[in-house]
């Protein structure tokens, strides 16, 4: 089969093309950067800008578009427009490729979305699904659910399918940001203020999302539906903290600060959407994933967990 892959130089997307292109498809990748080839044997097609570039061309001959290429949630947005910046390339620039797509008889268009359309947290043991009314809460997730209703708007008035995958958490060997300093933290012993809470919440494994984008690509009853992804298993933070430490070869030095005391220095140091993160609930129910395509986790939170202290101690 056919599949051209968006935003290949992403953690997501590199890994999808590899495993695509493993399981014996022909993977195509647009890309920026024309004199470096990410993947081995992967046909790049190099564009200059996502909302105006014409993908007819490349486009032709494609069975599937596996759509990892967007404006990522940033934690200190610099843009005067926010939500426009979030717009142009999330929703105009995903229309633009999905209509091409359509125009020139792609058979599926594989989005990956974000647990942002969604909203921010849930209340401890009851999870998002799959189903629920959409509430995103900044302009990322706006501009993601808006990108969502295009798309679905778009399969009804053609041939093309649309698949919407909306992710948690995302980790696995490479991952940067948080999850990284997370690591860092732990890795040299340093004591942290993290050994109370009792939330809960999902995440997923990136060999865990790329084999559901796997299965999207092929799977019948995959068209046109909303999925929720994660590893199956929630963990506390200070459950992370503790098993992630664990895959490091560490113990972790956590001090039992009370909750209501961490939100309260995060609201005076300004920074309320850190303790919401840390000591907030975020849970997903996947059984409509697992019902519709007969999809499990391959691997388990340890094991991702292995893989990605493994990796990071071997960058360092």
């Amino acid at each position: 089969m056919n599949i051209f892959v968006t935003g290949i130089t992403g953690f997501v997307g590199r890994a999808i093309a590899s495993r695509l292109q493993s399981d014996g498809h022909r993977v195509t990748a647009a890309i920026r950067e024309t004199n470096k080839s990410y993947i081995e044997d992967v046909a790049l097609v190099p564009f200059d800008n996502l909302v105006t570039y014409d993908w007819s061309s490349a486009l032709n001959g494609q069975d599937v578009v596996v759509h990892c290429a967007a404006r990522v949630h940033v934690m200190n947005d610099l843009a005067q427009d926010p939500l426009m910046e979030f717009r142009r390339i999330n929703v105009d620039g995903t229309l633009n490729i999905a209509r091409c797509a359509a125009r020139v008889g792609v058979k599926r268009f594989i989005f990956i979305s974000s647990i942002k359309v969604n909203g921010e947290g849930t209340q401890l043991g009851h999870p998002f699904s799959a189903d629920d009314t959409a509430a995103p809460q900044d302009p990322y997730g706006v501009s993601k659910c808006e990108a969502e209703q295009q798309l679905l708007a778009l399969a009804s008035e053609t041939n093309l399918d649309v698949v919407i995958i909306r992710p948690v958490l995302v980790y696995g060997p490479g991952v940067k940001a948080n999850f990284q300093s997370m690591m860092a933290w732990l890795s040299k012993g340093i004591p942290l203020p993290l050994g109370a809470i009792s939330n809960k919440r999902s995440m997923v494994a990136l060999d865990n999302l790329v084999d559901l984008i796997a299965v999207c690509t092929v799977h019948p009853a995959a068209a046109n539906q909303v999925f929720l992804v994660s590893d199956g298993e929630d963990l506390s933070t200070t459950q992370l903290m503790k098993r992630t430490a664990k895959a490091l070869g560490k113990t972790a030095r956590l001090l039992p600060v009370p909750v209501w005391l961490l939100n309260l220095a995060a609201r005076l140091l300004g920074k309320p959407a850190i303790a919401q993160r840390l000591c907030g609930s975020l849970q997903v129910d996947i059984e409509k994933t697992r019902a519709l395509l007969g999809w499990k986790p391959p691997i388990s939170v340890d094991e991702a967990l292995g893989k990605t202290a493994r990796n990071f101690l071997e960058r360092r």
